[in-house]
């Protein structure tokens, strides 16, 4: 048989290179399986694999060795993002294949020679990853915190009008409508006690620039 066809089709029950197509994917390790002998030794399955795990090849898993060392069972919770590379070639057609760029748990590039054909190899060169930190979710203040932060606030308004402005906020209304008991006793005495203030303050009239001498 000689009709090459059949054997670049991509397989269903793995990621293939052109599933890399729209751009690279990096992985979270969850295990590692080995089984010696046979076309593909090493399944490297991964957070939301859908059943389709990464198998690397020869120089692929070389990387992973060179950057992690020999024991697989210390990959899990470790990513890699891959790539894919259409150059790589099968049987002598460029058929693509999957690459690694990026690894987790290196301090610092790697440059390794692999190797490119049966009397060459290549350098190839893999760069730490920065996984993203999820963001952290500010937690929500209490109501006591929330009504201290009006406080202030208010006392910090310069006028009644301003106070006015905070008092009639949609977030001031709507406590107005949730708060019962306490929390709202205090609210009306925060609202009541920063409008008798600024009711009271006495203001300067906007044409009088304060010089004494303009005064009576």
């Amino acid at each position: 048989m000689n009709d090459m066809s059949g054997v670049i089709i991509p397989k269903s029950d793995q990621i293939n290179a052109d599933d890399l197509i729209a751009g690279p994917l990096t992985i979270t390790i969850t295990e590692v399986e080995i089984r010696p002998g046979t076309e593909q030794p090493v399944t490297v399955r991964y957070v939301g694999d859908n059943g389709k795990p990464w198998r690397p090849c020869k120089s692929m898993s070389r990387v992973l060795v060179a950057a992690w060392g020999p024991d697989a069972s210390k990959y899990a919770g470790r990513a890699v993002k891959l790539y894919r590379d259409p150059s790589v070639k099968w049987a002598g057609m460029e058929v693509g294949g999957i690459r690694i760029s990026e690894m987790s748990d290196i301090d610092k590039p790697m440059v390794l020679a692999l190797t490119e054909t049966k009397k060459t190899r290549k350098p190839y060169t893999v760069k730490p990853l920065v996984r993203e930190q999820p963001p952290v979710e500010k937690p929500k203040p209490t109501r006591g915190e929330w009504l201290d932060a009006l406080e202030r606030r208010l006392m910090a308004a310069p006028d009644l009008e301003a106070v006015h402005a905070i008092s009639r906020a949609h977030g001031t209304m709507k406590a107005f409508e949730v708060f019962e008991g306490a929390d709202k006793a205090r609210l009306d005495v925060i609202i009541h006690a920063a409008t008798v203030r600024a009711s009271t303050t006495p203001t300067t009239p906007a044409d009088d620039d304060d010089f004494p001498g303009d005064r009576t």
